[in-house]
């Protein structure tokens, strides 16, 4: 989720409503997340914030606090890295959108523009399977197509 302008007084008043402090290394990654267009790595977020200084288990921490805390999503896509994108919704059984994944490439896109329908049998399966929270579509990015 993108929002407008994040500035500073933005991510405090988040963090608070959440009773988290806001700290230095928790605003910024709350900027950041707020800033990009998709879900980020911990690498990826302690590569954005080289230049402030954080060291990589403050980030990690924070990404998890705030995780916990119900602010971003933790994704676990099943190839060992977990990404954080900000969320819509305090709700965290909500569903929000899905997300693409290239096999060839690794390349992670947000489908805010797509609708995706599930429609579950009938009976006992359908109550047994839950909420979903989660969409991952697997597949080939235009990119990685061309170039075969």
């Amino acid at each position: 989720m993108k929002v407008e302008n994040p500035d500073a007084a933005w991510a405090k008043q988040v963090l608070r409503e959440v009773a988290l402090r806001a700290t230095a290394a928790r605003v910024a990654v709350l900027k950041l997340l707020a800033t990009t267009d998709g879900p980020l790595s911990h690498a990826e977020v302690v590569q954005a914030l080289a230049d402030f200084g954080f060291d990589q288990s403050t980030l990690f921490r924070c990404l998890n606090e705030i995780a916990d805390a119900g602010l971003v999503t933790r994704l676990d896509l099943g190839d060992q890295t977990r990404r954080f994108e900000l969320r819509e919704s305090s709700s965290e059984k909500e569903f929000t959108h899905p997300h693409f994944m290239c096999v060839d490439c690794g390349e992670l896109s947000c489908m805010e523009d797509f609708s995706v329908q599930i429609n579950p049998s009938r009976g006992p399966r359908r109550d047994k399977l839950g909420t979903i929270t989660e969409i991952m579509i697997r597949g080939h990015c235009g990119q990685c197509q061309t170039s075969q």
